[in-house]
């Protein structure tokens, strides 16, 4: 396939996971707000001899509206039931196609960073898959055994071994790969839930109930403990869709760690507004993870690395050449490094123009983060960064 009609592919995929991916955190968001904000009817009213648990009253969009839960379900069903479940369905099969296309097809360069680990392209692509499959078998494992009979040490656990997957991707695999096949994980684990736990049961309730037996009410408990959890997963995976954009925190030495701060930061906002739906105004949650927040913030503001003394003159043309090296095969209208199609973020350096005028993202990609050239590819030496780094101190300043 020409490659430009690749990129536009991926244009379209990343579009239709962006949309879905609205659609499926919006429904959970508002489930668990209608789930903790219902309120028990009179016991004397229609609704509780109907068997209602919970109901409430909203206005919306000039409408008003009369959402009831029942203890278990109703005594008849109707004939028609939305069930949801595409937009989680979506939202993984239109990620997996995105992580497949920007990732896999291009490991070599989008994956494999040799500072990191010595690997091939194939076992870079195999890790990844492994880390899909693993991650959501433990994830199951732990659920089903006598451990997900409590709910916050479970989640611990989880939580534990989801930063122990981070820590052993970020030896594996370049920063940025590791954040987005971490938070791919995550995804797989959310979207098994409801392909293998929440709608499964759902089908068994509904088929029991129209078989004129009672419904299974394990079935509802084990749906909403996997809904909880998808719910508390939502932050964190928005983060590592949108980490690539922030090179300081995926190029960090620890990098492993700052996804867990912001991981754990991320629960515990969403644990604030998971209460607050109940009427409990817990600050210390949302306070603790301003904090920690705060404190990745500080740890991961740039400490640029000391650079070996410039021999020789330190001129444009020298560093013009430097860049035709090291960057050119990528950042021009028509990339020569192979597995990449366009340069990345848009960044033209194949003119004296680009380069003047993107001086300042070199000194921070190139000197500040070190995250370019991606994975050192185009084997750029210190001496190198160095000279680029007095060119621009100087003031960046043509011939």
């Amino acid at each position: 396939m020409d490659s430009s009609w690749l990129d536009f592919l991926g244009l379209l995929v990343r579009w239709l996971h962006v949309i879905a991916g609205i659609a499926w955190i919006g429904s959970s968001f508002y489930f668990i707000w209608l789930d903790r904000s219902l309120e028990p009817p009179t016991p004397d009213s229609d609704a509780a001899r109907k068997g209602v648990g919970g109901e409430l009253w909203a206005v919306h969009g000039g409408g008003f509206y009369n959402p009831q839960k029942y203890l278990v379900a109703p005594a008849a069903l109707p004939e028609k039931l939305h069930w949801f479940k595409w937009e989680a369905y979506t939202t993984w099969l239109s990620g997996s196609a995105l992580l497949i296309l920007v990732y896999w097809l291009k490991a070599g360069t989008m994956m494999v960073d040799q500072n990191v680990a010595v690997i091939s392209a194939g076992q870079a692509v195999a890790i990844g898959a492994g880390g899909l499959v693993l991650s959501w078998i433990v994830y199951d494992l732990l659920c089903r055994s006598p451990l997900g009979r409590n709910d916050a040490a479970l989640g611990v656990v989880v939580f534990g071994l989801l930063v122990l997957l981070a820590w052993g991707l970020t030896h594996w695999l370049g920063g940025r790969a590791a954040y987005i096949e971490t938070g791919a994980c995550i995804g797989t684990i959310m979207a098994a839930n409801v392909f293998f736990v929440i709608i499964p049961g759902q089908k068994r309730m509904v088929a029991a109930m129209r078989a004129g037996r009672a419904p299974n009410p394990l079935d509802g408990a084990r749906g909403k403990q996997r809904s909880v959890h998808n719910n508390y997963f939502t932050l964190p995976v928005v983060f590592t869709m949108i980490s690539n954009h922030y090179s300081a925190t995926y190029s960090h030495p620890y990098n492993w760690a700052v996804l867990a701060l912001i991981g754990a930061a991320a629960v515990l906002i969403r644990h604030f507004f998971n209460l607050r739906h109940k009427g409990i105004y817990a600050w210390q949650y949302p306070a603790a993870g301003a904090v920690l927040l705060g404190f990745t913030g500080w740890w991961t503001m740039p400490h640029p690395v000391p650079l070996p003394p410039v021999h020789g003159e330190v001129n444009f043309a020298r560093v013009r050449g430097i860049i035709g090296q090291r960057c050119v095969t990528c950042h021009s209208p028509a990339p020569t490094f192979a597995g990449i199609t366009a340069p990345p973020a848009g960044v033209l350096l194949h003119t004296p123009e680009n380069i003047l005028n993107n001086s300042q993202r070199l000194y921070q990609q190139v000197v500040v983060t070190r995250i370019m050239p991606l994975g050192n590819a185009t084997q750029i030496t210190e001496e190198e960064r160095a000279v680029i780094a007095a060119w621009i101190k100087a003031g960046a300043k043509p011939d």
